[in-house]
Order: C-alpha cells, then structure tokens, then sequence
C-alpha cells in the first residue's frame, strides 16, 4: 500500500511540475514578446 501511495505522489508531483512548468514559459514567453511589441506601439504611437 505504501509504494502505491508513493507512486501516486509521484505521479501527481510530476503533473503539477509540468503544469508549472509550462506556465513559467507562458509567462516568459509573453514578457519577451509582449513588452517589445507594446514599447515598439508606443513609440510609433507618440510620433503619430
């Protein structure tokens, strides 16, 4: 019974880890691309 709840726990360990995962690179991924873009929009913003 104790390596079945051992098991588990890894099992949801690793989920939770790719979910978190997967969310930093989310993040990172809209902090590089979104920032360049929004300063690239303001300052095509303020010579209009």
């Amino acid at each position: 019974m104790a390596r079945y709840i051992d098991d588990l726990a890894g099992a949801i360990y690793d989920v939770l880890k790719f979910i978190f995962k997967c969310i930093c690179y989310l993040i990172a991924g809209m902090l590089i691309v979104g920032v360049p873009l929004y300063l690239i929009a303001l300052v095509f913003n303020m010579l209009h």
